[in-house]
């Protein structure tokens, strides 16, 4: 399959200290000046100026002038007050028509999501695209199933979004070029093996991939046979070639393997590889019916939350498994 080039429009003051020696007043002057009605004048003249003052400060907060910092081990980025950001989007058509659902498949990976929510936010406001984030958390006692996952997110993301971007919760784009925008020509590889820390061979899809409904929807969304890591996203690729859907990549990105951070620490958190009963043979296997059409899940529970200022959407998620199909959900 041929990989066309997306086109795009490539304070402080100082104190006057004079040399003065302090006058001590006496006690009988204390008593006056603290008894006077002109101290009463005094003291609220002196609430009101602190109150302005503190009104003041509180602006300029939010107005980006004395910004939150997020220190970050690579770079140094600033973080926009979100709600004047969201709010002046309605009012500027530079933000464009098109709303992205970031769909992130989650399970027992905190320390990642809190940095990657209020990363992406500040990116893509950065960049100018209207979106909402979506972790759709894994609740069940089955194995992990990233594309059931993200069958889950594109059903439950809601009318007002228009594409969806498949984003791994340990990958951060760090090249402000790379281009979240509308995919209208066809689905958009952001994480191409081009640029991909780990992952380099042609037919890889996984990592970030953007793809607008009417797409998705025409391939069924992604299969629901792979419990465990790995695999989902090499089907994928062959969904996409069925659909007759023409894939893109990024051009004129010169930063490498050095275009994303990829957070997750192996160490750490060891990723189900185990391969189950006939697993290893399903695995290689292309599913021609499963996808959106036989989706099984639940929502237990839908909670909007804030992470360091981001807002977040998480879908408590309960999927269902036919283990007469898939006994591999199972692991024993």
């Amino acid at each position: 399959m041929m990989y066309s080039s997306r086109r795009k429009p490539v304070l402080y003051f100082k104190e006057d200290r004079r040399n003065e020696t302090p006058k001590v007043p006496r006690p009988e002057e204390r008593n006056q000046f603290w008894s006077g009605k002109c101290t009463v004048y005094k003291l609220f003249g002196l609430c009101v100026v602190l109150v302005l003052v503190s009104l003041l400060w509180l602006q300029l907060s939010c107005t980006g002038d004395m910004g939150r910092v997020v220190v970050d081990d690579r770079r140094l980025q600033h973080q926009p007050c979100p709600l004047d950001r969201q709010a002046s989007a309605a009012d500027d058509p530079s933000w464009g028509p098109h709303k992205l659902a970031l769909l992130i498949p989650f399970r027992e990976r905190f320390e990642e999501l809190l940095v990657f929510v209020p990363f992406m936010h500040t990116f893509l406001n950065n960049k100018k695209i209207l979106h909402k984030i979506f972790v759709i958390n894994q609740m069940d006692h089955y194995r992990f199933n990233r594309a059931s996952l993200i069958n889950v997110g594109y059903t439950e993301s809601g009318n007002d979004t228009d594409y969806i971007a498949m984003h791994d919760v340990d990958l951060l784009p760090l090249n402000e070029a790379l281009d979240y925008g509308f995919p209208e020509e066809g689905p958009f590889h952001v994480a191409s093996p081009e640029l991909h820390p780990l992952y380099h061979y042609k037919t890889y899809v996984g990592g970030i991939l953007l793809l607008t409904k009417q797409h998705y929807h025409m391939c069924n969304g992604m299969s629901n046979r792979f419990w465990g890591w790995g695999r989902e996203d090499d089907e994928f690729y062959r969904r996409l070639r069925t659909a007759g859907l023409q894939l893109f990549r990024p051009s004129g990105i010169k930063t490498g393997y050095k275009t994303f951070r990829h957070i997750h620490d192996p160490a750490w958190r060891k990723r189900d590889q185990k391969r189950v009963a006939a697993q290893k043979q399903e695995q290689f296997k292309v599913d021609p019916e499963g996808g959106l059409t036989n989706l099984q899940y639940k929502v237990e529970s839908r909670q909007e939350l804030t992470i360091s200022g981001a807002p977040v959407t998480v879908l408590n998620i309960k999927l269902g498994c036919d283990t007469d199909k898939t006994p591999w959900c199972l692991l024993n």
